[in-house]
Order: C-alpha cells, then sequence, then structure tokens
C-alpha cells in the first residue's frame, strides 16, 4: 500500500469482494477525477449535506479533503456541532440488462462506481479559507489570466469571504463499489461492453471502458 494511503483503512461496501478496489493509488485517482461530491453529516433530527467540489491532497500518511460552503446553512450548523462526516463521490453508471448474459434468467441490474469517505471536518480561518477558495480557483482557472483569483477585486473578494467558510476533512477510512459485473463470465461481460458501446452516453461508455481494463 503506499505511504499516503496507510494511514486509512479500505472497507467494502456492497458486501462482495470481487466489486472491491484494493488497489488504493486506484481509489485516489477515482475520488479525483470526480470530486464534486456530497459531504454529509447528522443534524438535530435530519441527517444534512452539501455538494461542493474538493481539493484532495495526500500529505505524509493522510488524506485531505479541502472545500468551503456557505456560512449559517443548516449543513454548516450541524458540521459545527457533529464534525463526523461522509463524503461520497460517485462516478458513472448506467442500467445492464440480464438480456445480454449468456443466461437471462436472472435479474437486470445497475453497474456503478462509487467511494464514501468517512472522517473529522474542521474550519478553517480566515487565512485558511481564502486559500481554499484560491486552490481550487487556480486549479480550474488557472493562476493567471483575466479570470485567475489573483486578478479579482480586492473589496469583491473581501465580501465573498463574509459569506462562506473553509473547511478540512481528514479521511479516516474509505468504502468503495466498483460493480462492473465482475461475478459475470468473460462471454457475458464482452456482450455486456458492446452492448454499452452502443448507447450515445457517456455514462454507459465509461463503464465499458472501465470494465474492458479488467478483463483477463
Amino acid at each position: 500500500m503506499p505511504e499516503a494511503c496507510s494511514a486509512f483503512k479500505i472497507i467494502i461496501m456492497y458486501k462482495f469482494d470481487y466489486y472491491t478496489e484494493k488497489d488504493p493509488q486506484k481509489i485516489i485517482e477515482f475520488i479525483k477525477e470526480h470530486n464534486f461530491a456530497l459531504v454529509t453529516g447528522m443534524g438535530d433530527s435530519h441527517p444534512v449535506a452539501t455538494q461542493v467540489p474538493l481539493g484532495i491532497e495526500t500529505t505524509g500518511d493522510k488524506i485531505l479533503l479541502r472545500g468551503h460552503m456557505m456560512r449559517k446553512t443548516d449543513h454548516h450548523l450541524a458540521f459545527e456541532k457533529n464534525n463526523n462526516v461522509m463524503v461520497v463521490f460517485t462516478g458513472p453508471h448506467c442500467f445492464v440488462s440480464a438480456a445480454w448474459y449468456t443466461n437471462s434468467s436472472m435479474g437486470s441490474t445497475w453497474n456503478y462506481m462509487t467511494v464514501q469517505a468517512k472522517g473529522t471536518m474542521r474550519f478553517l480561518d480566515a487565512r485558511g479559507t481564502y486559500n481554499a477558495v484560491k486552490e481550487l480557483s487556480d486549479n480550474y482557472v488557472g493562476a493567471t489570466g483575466s479570470a485567475s483569483f489573483d486578478s479579482l477585486p480586492p473589496e469583491y473578494i473581501e465580501g465573498m469571504m463574509k459569506g462562506i467558510v473553509g473547511f478540512e476533512i481528514e479521511v479516516e477510512s474509505m468504502e468503495n463499489t466498483f460493480k462492473l459485473s465482475q461475478n459475470r463470465d468473460l462471454e457475458s461481460q464482452r456482450n455486456i461492453i458492446e452492448e454499452l458501446m452502443k448507447r450515445s452516453d457517456e455514462h454507459s461508455r465509461k463503464i465499458a471502458r472501465e470494465m474492458i481494463k479488467r478483463l483477463d
């Protein structure tokens, strides 16, 4: 296991070993690619959630997730009271018909890829929030140019910072399900790939490409 992944444990979410990705580096690559994630926690009476883009950093033996949210929302207030959170990273998904199996006398299903990360959240101070927003902006917009974070008027940044708060989540455990018809025979898998590649939607084609990577 790479050093950057040694501090957290990988748990099977969908309780079948063949649906579980064992390579920590591939899991990290997945969450970086699908970093618009659902951050969830428990409020006073109901669960709360927000969906935000996250910066993902591996530092030594830690994985840190960094982002920002609007102040004084139900989820902000809930996370202040209870900083135990779960972050859901959702990847491609698609319907798979049993008609594509060599034995179609069974139920159709849904193939998908997802990771759930559990950890503790801490809120950042003004400087930390500034850095979290700048980091995300620099990553997507670029550090230079007319739309870069550093080119924004100081008064605009100051006003924006009053309404948001940065946060950092240290990952303690991760569960994953990469359900890609691994339990089907080779001929069925090839049939599924062929049918999915005929579709025009990118989710189906991405699942097909992920299945191809795992063929013997």
